[in-house]
């Protein structure tokens, strides 16, 4: 994770979900695989989730943030972004570690799918049983 003349660089994952983030100075522009984020995730609860790291901050009108976002459905893709976000302004100004934290943006959820067992029909459930 680095930065090259004020571009600031991080990734983030979530469930299958991985994105690329780079954010810089700017006026709080947000795009996602080159669409407006709120064309590309259609709900308001999804795009509120990305922006809590700025909100949290106090910098979601000072950077311009730019994502590229693949695998996962868009739950996963917003929780990718997400972290991806709350990284990249760790290293835009390392003073942000302390409100980030304490929120849990810097933290990765590392829940993902069960894989299934065989001799079953997915990873918990058991066919039906018969005592007779």
């Amino acid at each position: 994770m680095g930065s090259n003349g004020g571009k600031f660089y991080a990734t983030g994952k979530r469930k299958r979900s991985i994105a690329k983030v780079w954010i810089t100075a700017g006026s709080g522009k947000m795009t996602v695989n080159s669409k407006e984020v709120k064309d590309y995730f259609m709900r308001d609860s999804l795009v509120m989730n990305i922006k809590q790291p700025l909100t949290c901050t106090n910098t979601a009108e000072s950077f311009d943030i730019s994502a590229k976002v693949i695998g996962g459905g868009l739950s996963g893709q917003a929780g990718a972004l997400r972290l991806g976000v709350s990284r990249a302004l760790l290293e835009a100004d390392p003073g942000h570690r302390a409100p980030l934290k304490r929120d849990g943006f810097l933290t990765r959820d590392a829940r993902v799918v069960e894989r299934k067992k065989y001799g079953r029909p997915g990873a918990r459930k058991r066919f039906q049983f018969s005592k007779r």
